[in-house]
């Protein structure tokens, strides 16, 4: 809004500008010797307009100075919410420390904490321990905000960050082993639903094989076509984690080791392997917008990756997340981002922080409580779902979004390269 009232200023004062030449017209002033009540009568007229109380200028000046307010408005909301957000961080770390520093050892008060928990799940669960976390989610972001805390030493105090990248260290890294799998042509994605849709085939392993010869691929880049044949748009499929592996083995390009990886900000191996699908299939050739879609992890590495890939000259415009604990990654000011989260999800707590609110932002959260994580987490018959109820949305945040991706659902044809990118070394 105070850029909106910018630039109604800058055009008001411009105006004004190109009304004062008016006042020194030389074809008026000429006049002036023919009627020199009616030149006398504009110019005053013309003085007022511009220069009166209620002129031009006055009301540029007025519009500037709302500019001003509303930036100093916005400037404090922003400051409020990040003061917040650090109020809740901190409030968390020290929590984390006195349950380990304290009079209350943490043995004491795990057990302490267990035990309660444990009356309401069966007194009031039945002992569905499942049923209980995904109806209390956010107990994971009060349990992860502790941590840092919890393993802090007095010499050497942790924060989240630096939590998250010493849990990255104890995976391997790897380059990135990138192999065309196959490509073919389909119709091009009309909207959310389709998007998120193509999204699910292609974390079904099974999506597009027999299950016989399943498809190795794990990255899909849909290239969107005009009439003409001309690329208007690129979208990038990335899924979810496929290998639950321990600290200090090497499994795939889609493992827990790439989920922590991504979370402490690093440049994961599957994040290599986008880039490079995205340059095997000439996006950085055409120039052409990118957008990338992500599930769980997949929303991770996207929201990641997003600021590398535009500063190795790719064009990524848009971002959309399904499942993903993606508040605490910065996205470019010029980048949209379209998060969708299930209330009783609990992946999206797993980064303790809440998506922050900003004009490139939008969070929608949705609620679809089947009292399992792993149905409250898939894509199919969920997040699927909630993307089809918002192509019917009116909401204004939701509309802008889907008015600035037509470069992606508006196209003509479209055909899908798929890839199977490996960690260097993998068996």
């Amino acid at each position: 809004m105070s850029t909106v009232t910018s630039e109604v200023s800058d055009d008001t004062v411009a105006v004004a500008v190109a009304g004062h030449k008016f006042l020194a017209e030389p074809d008026v002033l000429a006049s002036a010797l023919l009627n020199p009540a009616g030149v006398a009568k504009f110019e005053a007229a013309m003085a007022l307009a511009l220069d009166g109380p209620t002129g031009l200028t006055a009301t540029s000046a007025a519009i500037s100075l709302r500019g001003d307010a509303l930036r100093a408005t916005k400037i404090a909301y922003e400051l409020a919410d990040e003061l917040a957000a650090k109020g809740l961080d901190a409030g968390r770390w020290l929590a984390g420390r006195v349950v380990t520093a304290g009079p209350l050892s943490a043995a004491a008060a795990a057990a302490l904490g267990g035990s309660a928990i444990a009356t309401d799940v069966y007194a009031n669960y039945g002992g569905d321990w499942q049923k209980w976390l995904v109806d209390h989610p956010g107990l994971v972001d009060t349990l992860i905000g502790m941590s840092p805390g919890m393993l802090s030493h007095p010499l050497v105090p942790l924060d989240l960050a630096t939590t998250l990248d010493l849990f990255a260290a104890t995976y391997p890294d790897s380059d990135a082993l990138v192999t065309d799998s196959r490509t073919y042509g389909q119709e091009p994605p009309r909207n959310l639903h389709d998007l998120l849709d193509g999204l699910a085939r292609r974390n079904d392993s099974k999506g597009f094989e027999s299950e016989l010869d399943p498809d190795p691929a794990n990255v899909d880049v849909r290239v969107v076509r005009d009439v003409n044949g001309d690329v208007t748009g690129y979208v990038v499929d990335i899924p979810g984690t496929k290998d639950w592996n321990l600290p200090g083995t090497q499994m795939s390009a889609n493992d827990l080791g790439v989920n922590v990886d991504a979370m402490a900000g690093n440049n994961t191996v599957l994040q290599k392997g986008v880039e490079e699908a995205l340059r095997r299939a000439g996006a950085q050739d055409t120039g052409a917008p990118i957008m990338l879609v992500g599930h769980s992890q997949g929303g991770i590495v996207a929201a990641q990756a997003t600021g590398d890939l535009i500063a190795g000259g790719y064009n990524v415009t848009h971002v959309v997340t399904a499942g993903s604990p993606v508040g605490r990654i910065e996205i470019p000011g010029n980048v949209q981002m379209l998060s969708l989260e299930n209330r009783n999800d609990i992946v999206p707590h797993l980064d303790a922080g809440d998506n922050p609110g900003s004009p490139n932002r939008t969070t929608v959260t949705f609620d679809n409580n089947s009292g399992t994580v792993g149905e409250n987490h898939k894509i199919p018959g969920n997040y699927t779902d909630a993307a089809g109820n918002l192509d019917k949305s009116s909401d204004p945040s939701v509309r802008r979004f889907k008015e600035s991706a037509t470069a992606f659902t508006g196209g003509f044809k479209s055909e899908t390269h798929t890839y199977h990118v490996a960690r260097e070394g993998q068996k």
